[in-house]
C-alpha cells in the first residue's frame, strides 16, 4: 500500500497536577508543606527517516497520542514526565493544521469540500533526522511546597497541570528529486528509469503500469549522483484533478529539472507534438512556477521506424529545446542522456 497524504489526530500529554501534602513524621507531626510538582506531558514529534517512503503507518492508526504526566506526590516528589511519542515520516513531508475539531469532522469537510475548511502549513520536513513537535505536552502543576512563604506557611493550594496541545493535521508527502519525468501513459517513463538507475519499476506494454510515484538514483563517477522521480502517466485535464492528476502532479513540484517523455513512434495513435503541448499546458495550469523550471524533451521509441519523421518535427517545433532521441527498451541514447542530466543537476545545485 502506498499512502502519500493522510489526516491524523494528534494529542500531546496533559501535565500532571501538583500535590497538596504536609510532612508528618514521628518527631515532626505538624511538618510543613511538601507536595511535589506534577510531571510534564509528553510531546508528539515527527522525525524524518530515510527508512520510510510513504505515510501508510498513519493509515492503520491515525491517532498520534503521547502520555500524560503523573501527578506530584508528598515528600516533594515530582510526578514522572509523560513519554514523548515520535512518529517517522519520509523526506518531503508537508504538515498542515486543519481547523476541524475532530477527525470525523475533517473527513466530512474534505469529502464535502466545505468552504469553511482551512489548512495552514506549519512545517516542511525535508532533511534526514529533522524533527518537528506536532503537539506540545502540557506543563506539570506546582505542588503546595512551592507556595510556602513567611506569611503563608501552610498553603493548601496546588496548581493543576495544563492540557497538552491537540489538533487535526494533514500530512502530505511530495517526492524530493533532482529530475521529474512527465508524460502520458505508456510513453516509456518506467523503462527509462530502469535504464538510468537501479530502480526496478513495474513495466508493461499497457497504460497505467505505474500507479505510484517512485525515485531512482543515477550513479556517476566520483560518487556523484542524481535522483529521478517517475510519476504515473498524466491524462488531459490532470490540472483539474481528472484521473487523480493532483495526486501525481504534486510529486514533481520539488524537482529542479523536468523531462517530458513522449512516444516518438506514436504507437498509441497520438501525435508527439500535441502530447508535448498538452503536457506543458497541464503543468502550467497546475503551477506557473513549475512550468518555469528547466525542461528537456525525451523522444522515446526510436527503435521503431515511425519515429524518424516525428523526431524531425519535434526538433523543428521546439528548436531551442534539447531533444534526446532514445530507445529506453534497447538502451539506445541512454548514456548521452545520463551525461547531460548529470551536467544539468550539477549546474542546478550551484
Amino acid at each position: 500500500m502506498f499512502v502519500d497524504h493522510i489526516r491524523v489526530h494528534a494529542r500531546a500529554g496533559n501535565g500532571g497536577n501538583g500535590s497538596v501534602h504536609f510532612f508528618r513524621g514521628k518527631f515532626n507531626p505538624k511538618g510543613g508543606p511538601d507536595g511535589g510538582d506534577g510531571g510534564d506531558g509528553g510531546d508528539v514529534i515527527l522525525e524524518v527517516s530515510p527508512h520510510v517512503d510513504n505515510l501508510k503507518t498513519f493509515f492503520y492508526d491515525p491517532k498520534c497520542f503521547a502520555a500524560d504526566g503523573k501527578p506530584g506526590e508528598g515528600y516533594q516528589r515530582s510526578g514522572k514526565a509523560g513519554e514523548d511519542k515520535t512518529f517517522r515520516v519520509p523526506p518531503g513531508t508537508l504538515v498542515f493544521k486543519c481547523n476541524a475539531e475532530t477527525l470525523a469532522d475533517a473527513h466530512r469537510m474534505f469529502k464535502e469540500e466545505d468552504p469553511d475548511l482551512v489548512l495552514e502549513q506549519i512545517a516542511d520536513l525535508r532533511e534526514i533526522g529533522e524533527t518537528f513537535v506536532l503537539a506540545k505536552g502540557g506543563r506539570g502543576g506546582k505542588g503546595n511546597y512551592r507556595y510556602k512563604s513567611a506569611t503563608n506557611q501552610a498553603p493548601e493550594e496546588a496548581q493543576d497541570g495544563t492540557p497538552g496541545e491537540e489538533g487535526i493535521f494533514f500530512l502530505e508527502m511530495r517526492m524530493i528529486a533532482d529530475i521529474g519525468l512527465v508524460g502520458f501513459p505508456n510513453a516509456g517513463k518506467s523503462t527509462l528509469v530502469s535504464q538510468v538507475s537501479a530502480a526496478q519499476p513495474k513495466i508493461g506494454a499497457y497504460p497505467f503500469t505505474t500507479l505510484q510515484p517512485m525515485i531512482g538514483v543515477i550513479e556517476y563517477p566520483g560518487y556523484a549522483r542524481a535522483t529521478i522521480a517517475d510519476i504515473p502517466g498524466l491524462i488531459e485535464g490532470a490540472h483539474e484533478n481528472i484521473g487523480l492528476g493532483h495526486e501525481f502532479l504534486r510529486h514533481i513540484t520539488r524537482c529542479g529539472i523536468l523531462l517530458f517523455v513522449v512516444d516518438a513512434a506514436a504507437t498509441e495513435g497520438r501525435d508527439p507534438i500535441e502530447d508535448l503541448q498538452k503536457l506543458r499546458t497541464e503543468v502550467k495550469l497546475y503551477s506557473e512556477d513549475l512550468a518555469e523550471r528547466p525542461w528537456m524533451i525525451v523522444a522515446n521509441k526510436v527503435d521503431l521506424e515511425e519515429s524518424e519523421e516525428h523526431i524531425a518535427n519535434i526538433r523543428a517545433r521546439f528548436p531551442k529545446k534539447e531533444v534526446f532521441a532514445i530507445s529506453a527498451r534497447d538502451n539506445e541514447g541512454i548514456d548521452a542522456l545520463k551525461k547531460r542530466l548529470g551536467e544539468l543537476v550539477a549546474h542546478h545545485a550551484k
